[in-house]
């Protein structure tokens, strides 16, 4: 099981702090401060099987400077999540090839659940 956290979501949190009260293993992945590569965000956007703009925080800055009101292809907007990672909803659980934004933390427990 891997966790795309960043640690100053409090849905985030809620959900990395779910995982380790259930004593589930699992890696922790920081990527604010490790941004990811588009490689990375490629096969997370195909684990989800969602388009590039469904993983976008369409409240950040960086969206409104740099994507609302333009007509960007998946591969552009990738590149500015990679550029420009607070764009990349949160948390991202991925777990035995299946994944889910853990928003909210129901999510993620239909999908441990769905493995049981």
């Amino acid at each position: 099981m891997k966790i795309y956290h960043n640690p100053r979501c409090s849905k985030s949190r809620c959900a990395l702090d779910w995982l380790k009260e259930k004593s589930f293993d699992f890696e922790v992945v920081d990527y604010m401060k490790n941004s990811l590569s588009v490689i990375e965000i490629k096969s997370i956007l195909k684990h989800l099987n969602i388009n590039a703009d469904d993983l976008l925080r369409k409240n950040e800055l960086e969206f409104k400077e740099f994507i609302q009101n333009r007509n960007l292809r998946d591969d552009e907007i990738i590149e500015l999540m990679s550029k420009y990672p607070k764009l990349i909803e949160r948390p991202i659980v991925i777990w035995d090839g299946k994944a889910v934004i853990a928003r909210p933390l129901e999510k993620l427990i239909e999908l441990v659940n769905s493995k049981n």
